[in-house]
């Protein structure tokens, strides 16, 4: 039956009836709303993002106790975390073409179930081996968990909405990898590393469950198993060996010295070399595993390159406070959690309010406020370290630098979708998400060197001061030999003396080094501030938008 102008459904924009008359299925798609109420969906597929993402640094606490129980070093201990984010790296791209295959829905599942058998799985491994074999199967289950739990989103609200949305999956993106080192440490503490995997199968359960009865894919998304051969096979080798060279030089970089060592230098060159044949390769292809044509819209473009920026600082930050207060100020893995879990609990009280920012403003304002407030957070972080820091204030430095991060992650996230075709959600999901994980693995090797360049640096300079020349120093060293030639007697007072004082020298030298890594912090955000004005100007109230192809 033709389709006349009384049966298009009331909309605000010309164009559009004019396009509903032209191609019919463009009305469909344009007006297509999920059975279950948006909300609902919105929350199931958090729950399953939520748990993938705290598994991504639950573990974190956990790896010497882990190590420790296998039989394997602290070195070898890594390795569990290195193959989940490999394996996690390579699959986020793949949900478009698992969607055309099997349906968003069932590969939705598939990713649930697997993340959830391979957690128990984990759980039970006897070795070192047998579990760095599960967690790279967790990993696949859990690269198509955040990509596709976005996608679901974004397709179940419309542009007006979306930012609110966000504003949960925000929260499941920021709040779990806050509230993850704490959780790991108590479990770790309180009864064994095996019950970081196991909580995941009753919430994999419930997740699945609910997702059964709740999600439903939209009319543009048709499976056909003629997409099986389909598979860009190529390309999903190039990235293998891309993330893989990438991932494994990251961790392993500073402990075997960077490019001194041809270990580091060979995983360079798999890195670097798989990437440039990756992006060759994606370009000439029909149906590409990663479609990088999404870059040809400006608005997305800039939106990778910030979503990666925000990614690093988050992560960066998220690593070096706890590392920080283990390491100088005496805190235990459990502590140290517990002091990043007050910044965990603001984003609950801010994240609604940025989702509702997001529709009634342009994302582009709102990322550079939020950029700003980034940069004035880490300006503050720099006056407040010292060796005798509180642990209240400790707790504080992380809710001022948690709060400006809705307002970045949840324009920009929305930014990213303006403008886009709907049929390509999966692509901007896994996309975005992408970027996201390989920024925060970068930066997080980036500040993790300077921390240790910088030490070094410092204690250069403090050693230079290290004479009795200087009266400070003079003073300090008899002080201090006088109180242990008490206890050590006083052939031995004098070395021990030394010793305490070049402790203490070690000690200052680093905690300079973690503020000079938090004055970089700083600067980066400062820039991204200006970044942030390239992003086209969306008007938000109307579900229009001036973005498009550049």
């Amino acid at each position: 039956m033709a389709t006349t102008r009384d049966d298009i459904p009331a909309d605000d924009s010309a164009a559009a009836v004019e396009r509903t008359v032209d191609n019919p299925s463009v009305d469909l798609h344009a007006h297509w709303k999920p059975r279950a109420n948006p909300w609902l969906i919105a929350m199931t597929v958090a729950l399953a993002a939520f748990m993938e993402v705290l598994d991504t640094s639950i573990a974190n606490v956990a790896l010497p106790h882990i190590a420790g129980n296998l039989g394997a070093s602290t070195d070898e201990g890594t390795w569990v975390l290195t193959s989940y984010l490999v394996s996690n790296a390579i699959v986020l791209p793949l949900g478009g073409w698992a969607s055309n295959l099997m349906g968003r829905k069932n590969f939705f599942l598939l990713c649930i179930t697997i993340f959830t058998v391979s957690s128990f799985l984990c759980g039970i491994a006897p070795t070192l081996p047998i579990l760095l074999l599960c967690r790279v199967l967790q990993g696949a289950g859990g690269g198509g968990l955040q990509p596709m739990a976005q996608a679901i989103m974004a397709d179940s609200f419309d542009e007006k909405h979306r930012g609110q949305a966000f504003a949960l999956y925000g929260l499941v993106a920021v709040l779990a990898p806050s509230i993850g080192p704490t959780l790991g440490g108590w479990i770790t503490d309180s009864y064994s590393w095996r019950w970081i995997f196991y909580i995941n199968i009753p919430v994999g359960i419930l997740a699945y469950v609910l997702v059964t009865r709740m999600v439903d894919d939209p009319p543009w998304i048709i499976p056909h198993r003629k997409h099986l051969f389909n598979m860009d096979f190529m390309g999903l080798a190039f990235l293998s060996l891309a993330m893989g060279g990438m991932q494994i030089m990251l961790d392993k970089g500073e402990e075997n010295d960077w490019f001194s060592s041809g270990f580091i230098r060979f995983f360079a060159v798999l890195f670097v070399g798989g990437l440039i044949a990756l992006i060759v390769w994606e370009l000439r292809q029909k149906n590409p595993l990663i479609n990088l044509r999404l870059f040809k819209y400006k608005n997305f473009a800039i939106s990778c390159f910030l979503m990666a920026l925000v990614g690093g600082v988050l992560n960066a930050s998220t690593v070096l406070q706890p590392q920080m207060l283990q390491s100088l100020l005496g805190y235990t893995a459990t502590n140290a959690g517990e002091a990043l879990t007050a910044g965990g609990l603001a984003l609950v009280f801010v994240m609604p309010f940025a989702g509702w920012t997001t529709s009634k403003y342009p994302a582009r304002y709102i990322a550079a406020v939020g950029f700003f407030f980034f940069a004035l957070s880490y300006w503050y972080t720099t006056r407040q370290l010292t060796l005798d820091m509180s642990f209240f204030n400790a707790s504080m430095l992380r809710v001022v630098q948690m709060l400006p991060i809705p307002f970045c992650f949840i324009s920009i996230t929305t930014a990213a979708y303006v403008g886009i075709p709907r049929e390509q959600s999966n692509q901007v999901a896994g996309l975005i998400n992408f970027v996201r994980n390989i920024g925060g693995s970068i930066f997080i090797a980036i500040t993790g060197a300077a921390v240790t360049n910088q030490s070094m640096h410092h204690q250069a300079l403090l050693q230079e001061k290290m004479t009795t020349l200087r009266i400070p120093y003079a003073n300090a060293l008899g002080g201090t030999t006088g109180l242990l030639n008490q206890s050590f007697g006083s052939s031995n007072g004098s070395v021990a003396a030394m010793a305490s004082i070049y402790g203490e020298l070690n000690r200052q030298a680093a905690m300079q080094a973690y503020v000079d890594v938090f004055k970089m912090l700083f600067w980066m955000s400062i820039g991204m501030i200006l970044l942030a004005f390239l992003l086209s100007k969306n008007r938000p109230a109307g579900g229009n938008s001036d973005i498009a192809m550049h």
